[in-house]
């Protein structure tokens, strides 16, 4: 469940946060308010691409911060200690830095971090539904997962069990191939293998050393410069006439007179004193940065020397560390299994046969499941969907053979039609992204408290409702938010008026410029701000009567 985001210096957001709880909540404004941006910026928080656009005109960079709370999911927990971040209580922190110039930086729990790292914790703890981003559901390979997860235990073990027996079929199958290849080939092969783990092996790389090197290149390089800014900041505060800490040090010798004799000016003094301190911290802050600009004779040199091997490295083998990563552990597989081939042909042979047999009959259980249970999930997702203004929708479940692999001997396939009499066909050929956001909703509600991730965000799902299906997928979305945390961007009072938490964005003019604001609102504020989504800026008490019924519980 995310607890906190704070957004800065995002387009039209200067400085933005919000504090988030379990349940529904909304987030209402005017178009241009900068709504969708804060989904964006969760976007950019969990490994989105990061485009220089989104840095907000005159600032250095841009920053996003997202704090979850993974108490109630110890799979998500179970990840990041695999991967190298473990959580303190709970607690998942995650900050990205997006710069003018185009460069980026993760962090997990305060350690650097790979965006592939961020982008696989991201998947797992927020599925983000904008209304033209929906590439999970229009992409027909998700859909055999949508079905499992909604049939259960049982078909998510044979899922393992095909694509372990898989897994083995493909190692037997390469090692056949490998006794079947020409020995001048293989010995070809070994050496190569070998000259490329040796020269991966012996350049040292480590997960994000590249971008590490980067920044310690660049700030090596311009270590005069930075040593410069932090003395003359240094000056300004302590060492100058007039210098700051001298002018709080006078005040605060003032109020401490004067606080005896009016006690209410206490407050200021220890306000001064508080700054007083933050002065000193900083002095000592900057004079630790100052001792790390130190130098080292060849320590340009180095750096750039170092970032000169890595960059070979992703030339040859990946343009990332983690692609010449892979490639390294694929090497070391396929040098192990070169070098390993005592087994002669036959005995290979018919050990692929068995194995093929194994996985064959595991597929075909994994078949006979889904094939049994399909059409109940097609019901109940086409159920779901004529509640949300489609009458007349079909929904389908399409099961089709196809070569086995680690998923198993079936496409499966979601068919759709809007309209009667319209024969059902694929989803990504035919279905708006209205339609699509609905039937994301429909799935979501179908597998709500089976699986999937805890929190849900859905970006103008309601686009093209209104009255009675607007009620019901206010409804729906009630429903869903008992089982998952739910956030949803809306234009729709009905919807509005459903959530637990309702936040309102506004865009305003300071200083010449437009920023985002965000305000949590009361229980009053809510009244105002569902009428004037029922009548629009000139609220009658006519609206404020009718915003009042949908905030009753249980209304609709």
């Amino acid at each position: 469940m995310l607890l906190e985001l704070t957004v800065e210096n995002l387009a039209i957001i200067e400085r933005a946060q919000l504090i988030l709880g379990p349940g529904f909540t909304a987030l209402t404004g005017e178009t241009g308010a900068g709504k969708s941006l804060l989904v964006d910026a969760i976007g950019l928080a969990l490994g989105g691409r990061a485009e220089t656009e989104l840095v907000r005109t005159g600032a250095a960079r841009g920053s996003v911060s997202l704090v979850a709370d993974l108490s109630t999911a110890p799979e998500i927990r179970d990840r990041c200690e695999e991967l190298g971040y473990p959580l303190d209580e709970a607690q998942l922190y995650i900050h990205r830095e997006v710069s003018a110039e185009g460069r980026s930086t993760c962090r997990i729990n305060g350690r650097q971090a790979p965006v592939g790292t961020l982008r696989q914790i991201g998947g797992l703890l927020v599925d983000l539904h904008g209304q033209h981003d929906h590439q999970s559901l229009l992409d027909p390979l998700t859909h055999g997962e949508h079905l499992d997860l909604w049939i259960g235990e049982e078909a998510v073990a044979w899922r393992l069990r095909v694509a372990a027996a898989f897994a083995e079929c493909e190692h037997t199958r390469r090692a056949l191939a490998s006794v079947r290849t020409d020995r001048r080939e293989r010995e070809h092969r070994l050496d190569l293998l070998r000259h490329q783990i040796g020269e991966i092996e012996g350049a040292g790389l480590t997960l994000g050393e590249t971008e590490d090197v980067t920044s310690r290149l660049r700030r090596l390089q311009h270590a005069e410069r930075l040593a410069q800014a932090a003395l003359n900041a240094r000056a300004h505060l302590f060492e100058e006439e007039g210098a700051a800490d001298e002018r709080v040090g006078q005040a605060t010798r003032d109020l401490e007179a004067a606080c005896r004799l009016d006690p209410e000016l206490e407050p200021s003094l220890r306000l001064l004193r508080d700054a007083q301190a933050a002065l000193g911290e900083a002095s000592r802050t900057l004079g630790r940065y100052l001792d790390s600009l130190e130098v080292a004779p060849g320590a340009v040199e180095e750096a750039a020397a170092r970032l000169d091997v890595l960059q070979r490295l992703h030339r040859k083998y990946g343009e990332t560390d983690e692609a010449v990563v892979a490639f390294l552990e694929s090497a070391r597989r396929d040098l192990s299994l070169l070098e390993g081939l005592d087994e002669d042909e036959e005995t290979l042979a018919t050990r692929l046969s068995e194995q093929e047999a194994d996985l064959e009959a595991a597929a075909g259980s994994l078949t006979a499941l889904r094939t049994s249970h399909s059409q109940r999930f097609a019901s109940l997702v086409e159920t779901q969907i004529r509640d949300l203004a489609m009458d007349r929708a079909t929904f389908v479940t399409q099961i089709e053979p196809k070569p086995i692999d680690a998923q198993g001997g079936d496409r499966v396939e979601f068919l759709f039609s809007a309209n009667a009499g319209e024969p059902p066909k694929p989803l990504a050929k035919i279905a708006s992204g209205g339609e699509i956001s609905r039937v994301m909703l429909a799935l979501k509600v179908g597998l709500a408290g089976r699986a999937g991730v805890p929190t849900l965000i859905f970006d103008e799902v309601d686009a093209g409702l209104g009255g009675r299906a607007a009620a019901t997928v206010a409804r729906k979305l009630d429903e869903l938010s008992r089982h998952n945390q739910v956030i949803v961007i809306s234009h729709l009072p009905q919807i509005a008026g459903r959530a637990t938490t309702h936040f309102r964005i506004d865009k305003v003019e300071r200083s010449g410029r437009s920023v985002t604001e965000i305000r949590a609102l009361n229980s009053d504020e809510r009244v105002e701000e569902i009428a004037r989504m029922l009548a629009g800026e000139h609220v009658t008490e006519p609206a404020l009567a009718n915003a009042r019924a949908l905030l009753q519980p249980g209304l609709f």
